[in-house]
């Protein structure tokens, strides 16, 4: 994972730590001083977000203490793409078509941010590859090729 992913993780963990488990915890005695938990859905519906988020707390954790965490400006010398790698790409069947991907964690991946999982398809044709190289991925609507035309660590 990425300085930056793990970042994220570390302001979600914290945010559910310190905000969403007091509340949650409120939310449960205010529903049990109505009286019969019996038919209680204010009960219900806290009890269910309180599981939601101690199991959210203990994914959480649990990525972080196992995870490898990759600062990509350390790898400024790599000539190849690597995790945590910002590749240019043009697609060689639409020239002038250029779109740029970093090589993140499955948890990181958002491709509206223009961060690809290092498991998605594209990642790993990529890996490895050097400026110039050119890149056939298995895309839903066929093959697809890409040249590499820069590699950056950022």
């Amino acid at each position: 994972m990425t300085v930056a992913g793990a970042e994220r993780l570390r302001a979600e963990l914290q945010r559910l730590k310190s905000v969403e488990r007091p509340a949650v915890i409120t939310a449960i005695a205010e529903a049990r001083a109505q009286g019969d938990l019996s038919e209680n859905a204010d009960y219900d519906a806290a009890k269910e977000k309180q599981g939601f988020i101690e199991g959210r707390i203990a994914e959480i954790e649990g990525k972080l203490s196992f995870a490898q965490i990759i600062d990509p400006k350390l790898l400024a010398g790599e000539d190849r793409v690597v995790f945590g790698a910002t590749v240019d790409l043009e697609d060689v069947q639409n020239p002038g078509a250029k779109v740029t991907y970093q090589v993140v964690g499955d948890d990181e991946a958002d491709i509206k941010d223009r961060k690809i999982s290092i498991s998605s398809p594209i990642a790993r044709a990529l890996i490895g590859k050097h400026e110039g190289d050119t890149v056939e991925v298995m895309a839903p609507g066929g093959i697809r090729e890409y040249e590499i035309l820069e590699i950056r660590f950022i």
